[in-house]
């Protein structure tokens, strides 16, 4: 059962391939390949959209740490004012609020070191991207070209396709019950051949011929009897021989008249 299932999966696949149109096939194959470079169009921009993200949260977080820098550098000074100024519970103050915008400047820095850990990544990728996009948009282009020629190539097979057909429809027989039209004339030459040898033959032992052919130089001689007797009573005596025919001796030109003296 395995067998014969198989079996009928690969006959109709052979036939299926059969009744595909390659010209159909080409232009299949180009749609697809422009779909492709579409959709890898689409996520390579997203792929340079998320390092362009990625280059603004990092601009922002630098700016939060030089800001933090800033204020714990602020707080630092006022906190050592207060202790030259013997200030002791203001030094506190100003320490303490210098503590708390270091560890927001931690917090800022960390976040800048991810970033730009995040961006080298983005970068390789964006970039990777931008070459596979190339890449593709001219694999299209050749497979644009490639089409022209490959439609080219179609038009000639099914052209020598139709040539051949029409060649095997001149020299084929019309079916295997009728002759071909070498047979038909091979058939006529023997009964014509056929036909003259009977006619010669009979002409060679038909006693009527004989008889024919007798009866005819009987009446030709007795038309020369009757002939000589004619001439013999006009005394004109035998027939005279036909003199043989002797080529035309041409004139010779006449001689140049002299001039009157």
């Amino acid at each position: 059962m395995g067998k014969t299932w198989n079996y009928i999966k690969t006959w109709f696949g052979a036939k299926t391939e059969e009744m595909k149109d390659p010209a159909i096939e080409i232009e299949q194959a180009i749609q697809e390949a422009r779909q492709r470079d579409q959709e890898l169009r689409n996520q390579a921009a997203k792929v340079i959209a998320h390092r362009q993200q990625i280059v603004s949260e990092l601009e922002e977080a630098g700016d939060e740490l030089a800001e933090a820098k800033g204020l714990a550098k602020q707080a630092l000074m006022k906190a050592d004012d207060c202790l030259k100024a013997g200030d002791a519970a203001g030094a506190e103050k100003w320490n303490n609020a210098a503590k708390q915008i270091a560890m927001k400047m931690q917090a800022a820095q960390s976040t800048v070191d991810m970033l730009q850990k995040q961006l080298v990544t983005a970068n390789a990728q964006a970039e990777a991207a931008k070459q596979a996009v190339q890449n593709n948009a001219t694999a299209v282009q050749e497979l644009s070209a490639k089409r022209m020629e490959l439609l080219g190539q179609l038009q000639a097979a099914k052209m020598q396709e139709s040539v051949n057909s029409a060649m095997a429809a001149m020299t084929a027989t019309v079916g295997e019950d009728a002759p071909s039209l070498e047979e038909v004339e091979n058939k006529i030459q023997a009964r014509m051949a056929e036909a003259e040898a009977k006619a010669e033959l009979a002409s060679a032992t038909d006693p009527d011929v004989a008889i024919a052919e007798l009866k005819a130089s009987t009446t030709e001689l007795k038309a020369d009897a009757a002939l000589d007797a004619l001439r013999a009573e006009l005394g004109m005596g035998a027939a005279p021989a036909l003199p043989a025919e002797t080529p035309a001796v041409e004139a010779p030109p006449a001689a140049p008249e002299s001039p009157a003296s």
